[in-house]
């Protein structure tokens, strides 16, 4: 499966690029941009799940997936 590559230049703050590429351990700065906007995506998945709470309600067709679930 291919992907779609968008060459993009943008201006980003020196200081703030090198703590992310540090505190990431990415060796280029296309590693910690991209890891960024993954966790940025990542994150309204989560908030999007967490709206579920309440709403969803697990039925197990038996006992032993009943167990598995609250392990």
């Amino acid at each position: 499966i291919g992907m779609l590559v968008m060459r993009t230049n943008i201006d980003i703050e020196d200081t703030l690029l090198q703590r992310a590429m540090a505190v990431g351990h990415f060796k280029t700065k296309k590693q910690a941009v991209e890891a960024a906007l993954k966790l940025l995506a990542r994150q309204q998945v989560y908030r999007d799940i967490a709206a579920l709470r309440g709403q969803v309600e697990f039925v197990a067709e038996d006992e032993r997936e009943l167990d598995a679930a609250r392990c």
